[in-house]
């Protein structure tokens, strides 16, 4: 293991002994699922579309260890928090609580698993900021009761259940983007996936031989502007989808999906709804074209189509908010950055900059100043060193 994981790792394994008792540490085991920040597509997957997301270097981490009753013992380490009860149960969650998704994924689970667990649940993965921390969660829980107990879980139907906990338990109608690059992305790569037949390709992210000396990076910078998606927008813009695409299917009968849609198929809606169905049909067409782009390592080109892509998102499907704009209006000015968008459901999260390695001072420079003149706080920059994938640590 790399020094940091190895260390992690580590950290994880003490505080599981802190929590439920020292053992022998072959009796624990302990997995990992990575975050994801979404380069281009937000507001498609749910509509069958196009995302082009990629995995970071925060993650949802679990330790577990097999008991010889039907307990289960959880402990989240960030929250300080204990939920024991009998396996053949499930206790009341809030939804969008670190618990709904854990005893959500058991519950569903209940009939495979052979008896009771302990677990410890922690996660570097911001909560709130669009980096579905959710779904990293749930991920890591299945991940690692699937080996923990050998139940043999197919990656794909792990990534179906990881949605069916958001929908259940949450009461967020998530797409399956999130669950899918946690389960199923691969370090150094993007993934383009077709949320309809959810065939999928890797997408390299290293530039090529010759822009190595000025090699682009992946910046995420975190607004602290918190929103829980359950009581957003996020499914009102949903509901304004399902209306568009019923209004659309009185013409067209056989119209599956808002995918289907044709450019022609606006002219049917009224304005707020031609709005948000521009917004799909544009972005589905960036995304395809920003894997052209990554296949031939312009990055200049990414850039311009990520640009695209916030101002869609900004101006059509009107999920951003102030801070987002702030942030990306700045990024914008920096000589050196390519591209910069929002990220994720919207209404608050993260931003996510493509820019040239030798200009990220400057970029941290620009965006601190301004934040701080405007709303008199520092946002969180961070760089993506590295993306990790759903594994045993």
């Amino acid at each position: 293991m790399a020094g940091n994981t190895y260390d992690k790792a580590v950290k994880v394994l003490s505080s599981f002994r802190a929590a439920f008792g020292k053992t022998d540490a072959n009796d624990i085991l302990i997995v990992r699922a990575p975050g994801r920040v979404n380069l281009i597509g937000d507001h498609t997957d749910y509509h069958e579309g196009f995302v082009l997301p990629m995995t970071i270097d925060r993650c949802a981490y679990a330790a577990l260890r097999a008991r010889n009753d039907d307990t289960v013992n959880l402990y989240a380490a960030q929250f300080d928090e204990w939920i024991t009860y009998p396996l053949s149960e499930r206790p009341e969650t809030e939804p969008g609580a670190w618990a709904a998704y854990v005893t959500g994924v058991v519950s569903e689970l209940r009939d495979r698993l052979p008896g009771g667990f302990e677990m410890l649940v922690e996660s570097d993965v911001p909560i709130g900021a669009g980096l579905s921390s959710s779904a990293a969660l749930s991920t890591a829980v299945i991940y690692g009761l699937d080996q923990l107990f050998g139940l043999g879980i197919d990656p794909i139907d792990a990534v179906h259940l990881s949605q069916q906990v958001e929908h259940r338990y949450a009461g967020v109608s998530c797409g399956i983007m999130d669950p899918f690059v946690s389960r199923l992305g691969r370090r150094r790569h993007a993934l383009l996936l077709d949320c309809r037949s959810l065939a999928c390709e890797h997408v390299p992210l290293t530039n090529t031989e010759r822009d190595r000396n000025d090699a682009f990076e992946i910046v995420i910078v975190d607004s602290g502007v918190r929103r829980e998606l359950a009581s957003s927008s996020y499914n009102t813009r949903r509901s304004e989808c399902e209306q568009a695409l019923e209004t659309i299917r009185e013409a067209r009968p056989d119209i599956r999906s808002l995918r289907d849609a044709k450019p022609e198929d606006l002219w049917l809606l009224p304005s707020l709804q031609h709005r948000r169905v521009r917004h799909v049909l544009e972005e589905n067409d960036r995304v395809l074209q920003a894997r052209d782009a990554l296949r031939n390592g312009d990055f200049e080109a990414f850039g311009i189509l990520m640009n695209q892509s916030h101002d869609s998102l900004r101006d059509l499907y009107e999920v951003s908010c102030e801070e987002l704009d702030t942030l990306v209006a700045a990024a914008r000015n920096v000589d050196g950055v390519a591209g910069a968008r929002m990220t994720g459901g919207g209404f608050g999260g993260c931003t996510v900059n493509l820019v040239r390695q030798t200009a990220v001072p400057a970029l941290r420079e620009a965006l601190c100043e301004t934040y701080a003149k405007t709303y008199r706080r520092t946002p969180v920059i961070y760089v993506v060193r590295e993306n990790h994938r759903t594994e045993r640590m």
